[in-house]
């Protein structure tokens, strides 16, 4: 990482709180963040903004401002893998958008339940009960992953995701899928900015991938992420520029020992915010767009 990257970000586009998987209520979050010299965070819950209003509240007095924001996981077709897209700007009082969001959840509760079914049957001793404790918010892997290692079954949550939860793995279960594509009209039919989360390791991303989701309405890439060093960075942003995307970044905080950079310890340039801003006004002031849900069981 550059010297310029290294230092201390005011700016952390891709956070996570209890309100999903992160293990930080959206309070104690945001106080994480003025702490950290934060000046404004994305909260980018997974299929959840119900702790954008407790963060932007906590925020007020802090000198803190939260970005309404949201992470949808989606499948790649033919194999590819996972692909996760991310919202901002969020119009988070549309109802068709909450309700949408509302049977993502409900989805990943069955799936979970499912997970705890199937190792229970193999003789795991973890209960779904714990697991819901774990969650507070939606539930997710992380939450499962948690129970096994309450139990004594896994030393992190990932060395439980590598023996148990991963495809092959006793306690894997397909989640309800949308693709790429379908979040990105779900979240702007919420006059929100799509952008692809952490996308440096997905395959044909610059031959396939971005092409077909910048047709679909995706604005923006995520570039400055996480670890990523420079040259992966240099490499992101040419292909930001080559599709006119926006080039956002972010920690991907979910608490402690969760992900390897700290809260803030990215840096983000500040003219990405007000890009994304821009961007989430224009599509407010077009005709609405609507999405409707794939038929699908779970």
């Amino acid at each position: 990482m550059s010297a310029g990257a290294a230092r201390l970000a005011r700016i952390d586009l891709h956070t996570h709180s209890t309100a999903s998987d992160g293990l930080f209520s959206p309070t104690e979050l945001v106080r994480r963040a003025s702490e950290a010299g934060l000046t404004l965070i994305g909260l980018t819950d997974h299929d959840t903004t119900n702790g954008v209003a407790e963060a932007q509240a906590a925020g007020a007095p802090l000198g803190v401002t939260v970005i309404p924001g949201v992470e949808i996981n989606t499948d790649l077709p033919e194999g590819q893998g996972e692909a996760h897209v991310l919202g901002y700007y969020l119009d988070v009082n549309q109802p068709a958008f909450q309700a949408t969001l509302a049977f993502l959840r409900d989805a990943r509760e069955k799936r979970g339940e499912r997970m705890v079914q199937q190792l229970r049957e193999q003789g795991f001793d973890i209960e779904w009960s714990r697991v819901r404790e774990l969650a507070k918010g939606t539930v997710g892997r992380p939450h499962v992953a948690r129970a096994l290692i309450d139990a004594g079954y896994a030393t992190d949550v990932s060395d439980a995701f590598a023996r148990y939860l991963t495809r092959g793995k006793a306690g894997y279960v397909p989640r309800f899928k949308l693709s790429p594509e379908q979040a990105i009209q779900l979240i702007r039919s919420a006059q929100g900015a799509p952008v692809l989360a952490h996308p440096a390791g997905i395959v044909g991303l610059s031959e396939t991938v971005l092409p077909t989701l910048v047709q679909a309405g995706l604005l923006g890439l995520e570039c400055y992420y996480g670890q990523y060093d420079d040259e992966t960075v240099a490499r992101l942003l040419a292909l930001a520029n080559a599709h006119d995307l926006i080039p956002t970044g972010g920690s991907d905080y979910h608490g402690p020992n969760i992900h390897p950079t700290r809260l803030g310890g990215r840096w983000v340039p500040p003219e990405t915010v007000e890009r994304l801003r821009q961007a989430s006004e224009k599509l407010r002031a077009e005709p609405p767009t609507t999405f409707t849900l794939p038929e699908a069981s779970y």
